[in-house]
């Protein structure tokens, strides 16, 4: 068994209010120095009898075809 580890975030390009807020309540709880913050998901997935080889291949197809926007988001993943 593999776990795909994926991390979805908005496009550097495209606006991200909740990130906006979260970093606008840090700084008024008096976190400063905060230069930007970027709200997305993190998804695990567990694959059975699978290579690595495939579990890359099947976590890059699902991303593109259901997990992230790729209009407005980007991923990356890992597989353990």
């Amino acid at each position: 068994m593999v776990t795909a580890k994926i991390k979805i975030l908005p496009k550097a390009s495209v606006l991200d209010p909740q990130g906006k807020v979260v970093m606008q309540s840090l700084e008024t709880m008096g976190f400063m120095n905060i230069e930007d913050v970027r709200l997305g998901k993190y998804i695990e997935i567990k694959l059975e009898n699978m290579t690595k080889q495939e579990a890359e291949k099947t976590v890059d197809t699902m991303c593109q075809k259901l997990l992230a926007n790729l209009v407005i988001e980007s991923y990356v993943f890992d597989i353990e």
